[in-house]
């Protein structure tokens, strides 16, 4: 991505390709004939996840690819699948770019195994962002599933 200098107006080139990636999918899935759902991140049951062996709660690196879903059903709207932001996360995912532009150390994101995945608890944004900005992994607490 081309940077203008400006961290304000490189927010919004990135949040708005952000959004126009999230419509190409929609439209993609639309022309495939796929039901409406499959543009919708999964929202999980938290209290159905629990009850397996506990793990010991810490910070740790996990891989966005293994990010799946959400246990927050209303933050569910705000993202697609690929964590691409909806028009609503505009302003809130504008300022978690610009903080991690200008090198600020946001807080770990929180996650609940799924299986050999995980859903976001809270954090939606910042995985938003780190997807856009081609990280590789993001620092979580993970709590068992």
């Amino acid at each position: 991505m081309l940077m203008t200098g400006s961290g304000t107006i490189d927010a919004e080139r990135a949040f708005a390709r952000q959004a126009r990636a999230r419509r190409r999918a929609a439209l993609l899935r639309r022309l495939r004939r796929e039901p409406a759902t499959c543009g919708h991140l999964p929202v999980y049951d938290e209290r159905s996840l629990r009850g397996g062996a506990k793990v010991a709660r810490g910070i740790r690196e996990v891989p966005l690819e293994a990010i799946c879903g959400t246990v927050e059903p209303s933050r569910a709207p705000l993202f697609d699948p690929s964590f691409r932001p909806a028009g609503p996360a505009r302003r809130r995912w504008q300022r978690v770019w610009l903080a991690e532009h200008r090198g600020t150390v946001l807080p770990p994101i929180s996650v609940v195994r799924v299986g050999d995945a995980y859903a976001v608890r809270d954090g939606h944004h910042r995985v938003s962002v780190a997807r856009a900005r081609g990280a590789l992994t993001i620092d979580a607490v993970v709590d068992a599933g």
